[in-house]
C-alpha cells in the first residue's frame, strides 16, 4: 500500500453523481476519522443512500475523490474489493438467515475461506467459539443463541445483522436507519451498542429519528440536494436556519 494521502479513514471530496440529468450528489465532501461515529441526516432525496452507494462501490461517481485508509481509491474498486478492505454496510431492513439459529448466522458471517456448508457442519475452532461468545454478548443475544433468527423481534434482528457485520471485522460500518421500527428500549439499547462499537471502529449512521441521533451524542452532518448543508453538534445543526427550513421544520 502506498503512503497515505490523508490521515482520515474515509475521505470524500467533490463527489458528484448524476442520474439522467439529476444530481444525486453535488460536489459532496466528507471526512470520517478512525474510531469516529458520525450521524448523517437530511430529507428524502438529499443524497444519503447515493453517498453510501459510492463508498461501497455500488455507484461510480462522475467526478471527485473517494479514499479509504489514505490511499485506496474507492472509485476504481468493485463492491467485493471494497468489502475486503473493511467497509461493511447494513441496510434498513435486516437480512438474516431466518431458518438458522442466531449462533449459526454469526458463524456464517465470520471471515473464513470455507464455504457455507463446511462452515456450518465442520467442527468449530476454539477461536471461532470465542469470537461467537464475544459477539453474542456484544449484541445482547447470548440468551437467544439457539433461537431461529426468524423468531427474533425486529430490534433483535437488527442487532443480529450488526453482529454479522462485526464478524466480518470491518474498519468502517455504514448503518442505515437502525432505529426504524424499534421499541423505545430497543432504540436506547441500539444507541448504546453503536457507541460501544465506535470506540474501536468508524461508524456512519444514516437516521431520521432525532431522539436516536441525540442519544448517539456524535457529530452530525446534514445533507441537502446532494451536498453538505451543515455540520456540527446536533444542537448546532438543529439551530441552522437552512436545516430547519429544508428538513427539521417540515
Amino acid at each position: 500500500m502506498s503512503a497515505p494521502v490523508t490521515p482520515t479513514l474515509l475521505y470524500l471530496d467533490d463527489i458528484t453523481v448524476s442520474f439522467d440529468g439529476f444530481r444525486a450528489l453535488n460536489s459532496l465532501s466528507l471526512a470520517i476519522d478512525h474510531a469516529e461515529m458520525r450521524a448523517i441526516i437530511g430529507p428524502n432525496g438529499a443524497g444519503k443512500t447515493t453517498m453510501m452507494d459510492v463508498i461501497t462501490g455500488k455507484t461510480r461517481p462522475d467526478q471527485g475523490t473517494a479514499l479509504f485508509e489514505g490511499s485506496h481509491d474507492l472509485t476504481v474498486l468493485d463492491e467485493a474489493a471494497i468489502a475486503e478492505l473493511g467497509i461493511g454496510r447494513k441496510f434498513q431492513t435486516p437480512t438474516v438467515f431466518e431458518m438458522h439459529s442466531v449462533e449459526d448466522n454469526l458463524l456464517l458471517a465470520i471471515k473464513d475461506k470455507r464455504g457455507p456448508f463446511l462452515t456450518l457442519f465442520s467442527r468449530r475452532t476454539t477461536l471461532e467459539r470465542e469470537r461467537i461468545e464475544v459477539l453474542l454478548e456484544r449484541i445482547r443475544l447470548t440468551a437467544h443463541r439457539y433461537r431461529k433468527a426468524g423468531e427474533l423481534s425486529h430490534g433483535q434482528k437488527q442487532w443480529l445483522e450488526i453482529g454479522m457485520l462485526l464478524a466480518q471485522e470491518p474498519k468502517l460500518l455504514l448503518i442505515d436507519e437502525p432505529a426504524a421500527g424499534m421499541t423505545d428500549q430497543e432504540t436506547a439499547d441500539t444507541a448504546e451498542l453503536l457507541r460501544d462499537i465506535a470506540k474501536t471502529k468508524a461508524v456512519v449512521v444514516v437516521e431520521h429519528d432525532m431522539t436516536f441521533v441525540r442519544d448517539l451524542n456524535v457529530k452530525v452532518t446534514c445533507l441537502h440536494d446532494g451536498s453538505v448543508l451543515a455540520e456540527g453538534s446536533l444542537d448546532a445543526v438543529s439551530a441552522n436556519e437552512r436545516v430547519v427550513e429544508v428538513y427539521l421544520g417540515r
